[in-house]
């Protein structure tokens, strides 16, 4: 059938809209009517042509309703309202221990660009395009999605709303609950305050942590963060920062979380740890990063990586999203929304950082 997604691997600054072929559903998969879906900064690195082949469809944080099943699949119906997440194998170790962002075959089935057999679910003038991006390619009015790649919503939910949950806010909240399992009475130091890092601060303050610190260079976003559950917050610019998120408890943090790939806020993280604490971080440094090996096993620290906030989006996101009714995950406040067609528009808001989470409409897209 015929599709309007927007293709990366053109140039330019952002994807552009055109008309593709898509096929049927194969077996173990869903075609998948769009009604919206963020726009995650994996997304605005990938469109250049990082990891990914090209030309490709991107998009990962989908949310759509059910419109055709493939062969063999099971608990999904036709008009069922899904949120999409990452790709994962379902049969190794990972997967089985119900820690499928760390699947043996993450990276190409998510940044493969096309299935494991090597074919992809979309054509255009100048033949195949790359397809299945983190199991979604959801920038389109309509995707193939294997079915562990989508997560079972209550249809009373409003679906518009729900595409980030699938990537930037369960890396946060999950990072928090999950990864390093925040608990009551904790102190945790979130360094950047994003969509990653605000749903960071509003999951600590949902376990409970006694002291929340939110470090960006934003003054908007950090008066988001008190609203959000911050107990404190600083600039990241400010000076003797690291002495002064030490002072804040007297003794240093038990956590920080940091969501930025800068090589001094990398440092920063792993310096103002208290004694046993544990420095989680979701992007890598960009540049040389030494972590201190010998105040490391001094202080008894640790260093963790962590991809999608090491949660199973089959049990997690509709979690997050029961919060997010109960009022206590208020992520709907991170949100700009942007028709499909001004996809150029909502990119470029991204990447000057003049909105936290752009989320595009898919209404009239096909």
């Amino acid at each position: 059938m015929k599709i309007t997604a927007a293709l990366s691997g053109h140039g330019g600054e952002a994807p552009r809209l055109v008309q593709l072929d898509q096929e049927a559903p194969r077996a173990g998969e869903m075609r998948i009517r769009l009604v919206a879906t963020g726009i995650c900064h994996t997304d605005l690195h990938e469109h250049p042509g990082r990891h990914s082949p090209q030309p490709i469809v991107l998009g990962h944080e989908g949310a759509g309703v059910v419109e055709e099943l493939g062969e063999g699949v099971s608990g999904f119906a036709v008009g069922d309202h899904v949120v999409l997440s990452g790709s994962s194998c379902g049969k190794c170790p990972s997967c089985l221990a119900g820690r499928p962002t760390y699947c043996d075959l993450a990276m190409p089935l998510c940044f493969g660009g096309k299935r494991l057999d090597g074919s992809t679910a979309l054509c255009g003038d100048e033949g195949a395009i790359h397809s299945h991006f983190f199991g979604q390619s959801s920038f389109a009015s309509h995707a193939i999605v294997p079915q562990r790649t989508a997560v079972k919503m209550p249809k009373d939910l409003p679906l518009e709303m729900l595409g980030p949950l699938g990537c930037g806010v369960v890396t946060g909240a999950g990072g928090v609950i999950e990864a390093l399992k925040v608990g009551f009475g904790d102190s945790i130091a979130v360094l950047g305050t994003g969509a990653v890092g605000l749903s960071a601060v509003m999951a600590a303050k949902l376990v409970g942590a006694r002291r929340i610190v939110a470090v960006d260079l934003s003054d908007e976003r950090l008066e988001l963060a008190r609203a959000f559950g911050a107990t404190d917050t600083l600039r990241g610019d400010e000076p003797d920062l690291a002495a002064r998120l030490r002072a804040i408890t007297g003794r240093g943090m038990d956590f920080t979380f940091n969501t930025t790939n800068a090589v001094a806020i990398h440092r920063l993280a792993l310096e103002v740890l208290a004694m046993n604490g544990t420095a989680g971080f979701v992007a890598a440094p960009l540049g040389g990063f030494d972590p201190g090996m010998f105040g490391m096993l001094a202080g008894g620290k640790q260093l963790r990586g962590v991809l999608g906030g090491d949660a199973n989006p089959q049990t997690f996101l509709p979690l997050l999203a029961d919060y997010w009714q109960q009022g206590r995950l208020p992520f709907d406040r991170m949100i700009t929304f942007y028709p499909f067609a001004e996809i150029d528009r909502a990119f470029a808001d991204a990447h000057a950082g003049t909105v936290i989470k752009p989320v595009l409409l898919m209404e009239n897209a096909a």
